[in-house]
């Protein structure tokens, strides 16, 4: 959400955003009205505080005038009539700033300077790690899980449908060791407090990390409440504090979790679809960050740097794309995407997103801290970025450790969680 300032003294800014995200067709119109609302709001203020001026020197008028016996009928209706006037232009100026806050919660982020405009086509590759294996002769990993008995997307589809799946056997031992090693590398080795959160938030949670009220109908509602299953772990986590003033010796503060996900993904339908690859229901682990506006560009790298520390253990080549203003999402001021190869389908497979906010998503949720006693409070920044998503990451080692036997070796980190040192075909 935005400063009503910025809107008022440099509404330039926002075009300029709108027309590097590529949404200035879209979005402008919005913005015009924005601004014509924010204007009109300014002017009924202007008025209301003048009619009142004027009650207030006429209300001493009529006493002056009783006081002295003389007629005040002209000006006790002239007092009533202000009043009337008051009170609707009152009404107006609150139906105006009802609108105008409906609308600013539709408006995206302003990306980064350091971000390049365009759509995804000017994604920039920033840096790679490790060596992509050859795709000849590999197998997809859902020929792959299905051979080893991993997962079952046939079952996963009669019970709930398309998006869902079963993790079996060694597959569900394998999905709750990935999560276990996130969890504790993240929590005993990056200093990220480790939270087990709701998977059911309310409204103002999902407006408060910008899932609401655009991306509504990608969200999975709870018939008869107003609760939603949460997409992320994001949003649960990031209004921990919602409403609440910090000090600013707590910041940094980084939080870890592991929860569900849940998203109907609209418009998806199509693409991404075989295997694990896109799924309505995943699991993930998630890490949250608060920060001070001058830490944020750091802390940025710091998350990141996080993420990739689990992609190297776990010995999975991968790459770091800076997304361009039209790829970025709507409530993100900066995004870097990871993406590991799956030689299996010959592809890079995003598996976490890193972004930072800014304030966008601190004001929308009233996150605050003050800098120093007596200073007035500023709103914290907010980061977040997956650490990691484990289907893709599933499907990865499956393709990229793939042996002609049918065996997969699993990297030396996961020995001890999943109990074996690969996933091997059960012997006939």
């Amino acid at each position: 959400m935005h400063d009503l300032k910025l809107v008022r003294e440099r509404p330039e800014l926002l075009r300029d955003a709108l027309r590097r995200r590529e949404a200035l067709d879209g979005a402008g119109p919005l913005l015009d009205r924005v601004e014509t609302l924010e204007r009109e709001r300014r002017s009924l203020i202007a008025a209301v505080e003048e009619r009142k001026a004027e009650r207030n020197a006429t209300s001493q008028e009529v006493a002056k005038r009783k006081r002295a016996g003389e007629d005040a009928e002209a000006l006790i209706a002239r007092g009533r009539a202000l009043g009337e006037e008051i009170a609707a232009m009152d009404a107006r100026r609150a139906a105006a700033e009802q609108e105008l806050d409906a609308a600013l919660l539709e408006l995206p982020n302003i990306p980064l300077p350091d971000v390049p405009s365009g759509g995804e086509e000017c994604n920039v590759v920033v840096r790679t790690w490790g060596e992509p294996r050859a795709t000849d002769g590999l197998r997809p990993h859902w020929e792959i899980g299905q051979a080893l008995g991993l997962f079952d997307l046939e079952r996963g589809a009669k019970v709930s449908g398309s998006g869902f799946v079963f993790y079996r056997g060694r597959g569900a031992r394998l999905v709750r060791a990935l999560m276990n090693f996130f969890l504790d590398t993240h929590a005993r080795e990056h200093g990220y407090e480790e939270v087990w959160a709701p998977a059911l938030v309310n409204r103002a949670s999902m407006t408060g990390t910008g899932q609401l009220p655009k991306f509504e109908d990608d969200a999975y509602a709870v018939r008869g409440d107003d609760l939603f299953l949460i997409p992320t772990a994001e949003v649960p986590v990031t209004n921990l504090y919602r409403d609440e003033l910090l000090d600013a010796a707590q910041l940094p503060m980084a939080f870890t979790a592991y929860t569900p996900c849940f998203r109907r993904e609209a418009g998806s339908a199509g693409k991404d679809t075989r295997g694990i690859q896109r799924m309505h229901q995943f699991d993930k682990v998630e890490l949250v960050r608060y920060a001070t506006p001058e830490d944020a560009a750091n802390q940025l790298e710091i998350l990141t740097g996080h993420a990739e520390t689990l992609l190297r253990r776990l010995g999975l080549p991968y790459r770091v794309k800076l997304l361009a203003a039209g790829d970025t999402g709507f409530s993100s001021a900066k995004t870097y995407d990871l993406e590991v190869f799956a030689p299996g389908v010959g592809s890079w497979l995003e598996v976490s997103s890193c972004s930072t906010f800014g304030d966008f998503q601190a004001r929308r949720a009233n996150i605050r801290y003050r800098p120093a006693p007596g200073e007035k409070p500023r709103f914290v920044h907010t980061l977040n970025g997956s650490a990691l998503a484990f289907p893709r990451i599933v499907a990865s080692l499956l393709e990229h450790y793939q042996q002609a036997d049918g065996t997969v070796p699993l990297p030396e980190p996961l020995h001890p969680y999943v109990g074996d040192d690969a996933l091997r075909p059960a012997a006939r």
